[in-house]
């Protein structure tokens, strides 16, 4: 699966990601950081681009989804808008904004799964990137 950060500052909010990420045990090993190709006038990048995930089956998708949910509602300003998505296209969006505003376990709970639902309807789901 490849994440990625929209909106202002993306590159330090994927970093705030991954150090996220990498605090929890079962993400350690699966998560690389994806440099951004180099520009003309330079021989190589050091800009994050994306997070490539490698999940495992059953169930990995909604912990995921769980812990950007939960590392998005801790962004505290900014319109980071969190996508992650398959290789085949399908895509789900996790906005720090509406994350920050959810009210109480069940719309968090709501949120994790819209995104989860919108991710399982791809054919890329859950043996790879």
């Amino acid at each position: 699966m490849r994440v990625e950060i929209h909106g202002a500052a993306s590159s330090g909010s994927l970093r705030s990601l991954y150090s996220s990420l990498m605090q929890e045990p079962e993400w350690r090993g699966r998560v690389e950081v994806v440099k951004a190709p180099p520009q003309p006038e330079t021989l190589s990048s050091s800009l994050p681009e994306a997070l490539a995930i490698t999940l495992a089956p059953g169930g990995v998708v909604a912990v995921l989804v769980g812990a950007v949910v939960s590392w998005a509602r801790r962004q505290a300003v900014g319109d980071v808008v969190c996508k992650l998505s398959w290789p085949d296209g399908t895509s789900a969006e996790v906005s720090a904004p509406i994350a920050r505003g959810l009210r109480g376990a069940d719309e968090v709970r709501a949120l994790v799964e819209d995104a989860v639902r919108q991710l399982e309807r791809g054919s890329g789901a859950p043996d790879g990137e």
